[in-house]
């Protein structure tokens, strides 16, 4: 007689998109998708209240003394410390000053926060310091206050960053996603899904035929130049944790449009494309660290896009959609075979500690 098959025990399996009702932290909750946006729209969000909080952007904009300020902060726990075009000290500063530049502000200032396991080589810590140095000096701001804190061996992973930042919004630049409206044109940057997939490369030690590297870069300047064609721009988003898609569907549920996405037009390098293949990831979902989404007025477009291409940033910029008066709320993708899908906000991460 044959033995009944024992149970699984699945208690301690972990998944990059767990159940929704868990009473615990989960790996997916940091992964930019519907858990972090649960987080923190029914857990910090009314714990903190305020207007300002309230608009969930990138960055805070604020009036201090009559100048109107954005701030941002963000903690980087990526692994591994250094990947193939930057490290973890270039994505702290790139990343905070993105997020400022996508209030249209010029970024100034920074605060370092440095999480430090017992046991690291200092050496490495240098490293990563150095790195974040030059990376500021490239991004035109400077670092003018940090802390550092010291955990025991076995409670971090070498090194974890926060970085804070401050800048300026010039007068007449209003970016936020409740200006979105239909008709608006969608513009990226250049070619998504290679920060995930330069990461992958070295985490788990896959070949691709080629070299990946991260895109990890400042857009301030990038921004700068599309502010100079008009200041109407509508909104800008670093795709960053969920990628393109959890950026477009944050805009789409903000500004109660719909968003629809031309598959085909959207920049996916080759090995980007054929590396998601193999590990089954869709690029719409993996992060990047050097690119924007732009919701520009269509009588614009044109314009924005040039003065986009003729800048390094933006040589591969491409008008990937519209929006759209239809679905609210929702973004779909036309396919190359005449077809549509829906692309739904990730629930957890398809790539965990990657920024």
């Amino acid at each position: 007689m044959a033995q009944p098959r024992a149970l699984l025990d699945v208690t301690d399996w972990t998944c990059p998109a767990p159940l929704r009702d868990r009473p615990r932290i989960v790996m997916g909750h940091g992964g930019g998708g519907a858990l972090s946006a649960e987080l923190v729209e029914h857990l910090f969000a009314p714990a903190f209240g305020g207007e300002v909080l309230a608009g969930l952007g990138d960055s805070a904009a604020v009036r201090l003394g009559g100048v109107r300020l954005a701030f941002s902060t963000d903690s980087y726990v990526v692994r591994p410390l250094f990947f193939p075009g930057g490290c973890i000290g270039d994505l702290a500063v790139n990343g905070t000053v993105n997020d400022l530049a996508m209030s249209g502000a010029r970024p100034a200032y920074l605060s370092c926060g440095f999480i430090l396991e017992e046991g690291v080589e200092l050496a490495v810590v240098a490293r990563v310091a150095e790195a974040m140095g030059a990376a500021a000096r490239a991004a035109g701001v400077e670092v003018v206050t940090g802390d550092t804190k010291v955990v025991e061996a076995g409670h971090g992973d070498g090194i974890y960053v926060n970085t804070s930042g401050i800048g300026i919004i010039p007068a007449g630049v209003d970016l936020r996603p409740q200006r979105v409206v239909p008709g608006d044109v969608v513009i990226v940057s250049g070619a998504i899904g290679v920060h995930g997939m330069a990461i992958m490369s070295v985490r788990e030690g896959l070949e691709f035929g080629v070299d990946v590297e991260s895109d990890c870069a400042a857009l301030g300047e990038l921004v700068e130049a599309m502010l100079a064609v008009t200041p109407e721009l509508h909104v800008l988003r670093d795709p960053t944790r969920g990628g393109l898609a959890a950026s477009l569907n944050e805009i789409a549920a903000a500004s109660g449009t719909g968003v629809v996405l031309h598959e085909g037009r959207v920049p996916v390098p080759e090995p980007v494309a054929n590396a998601c293949a193999i590990l089954g990831l869709d690029p719409l979902y993996v992060a990047n660290e050097g690119k924007l989404v732009a919701f520009v007025p269509r009588e614009h477009a044109d314009a924005v896009l040039a003065a986009m291409r003729a800048h390094p940033l933006g040589r591969e910029a491409a008008v990937i959609g519209e929006a759209v008066a239809e679905h609210p709320g929702m973004v779909v993708a036309r396919t190359g075979l005449g077809g549509t899908r829906v692309v739904d906000l990730p629930i957890g991460e398809q790539l965990p500690r990657i920024c």
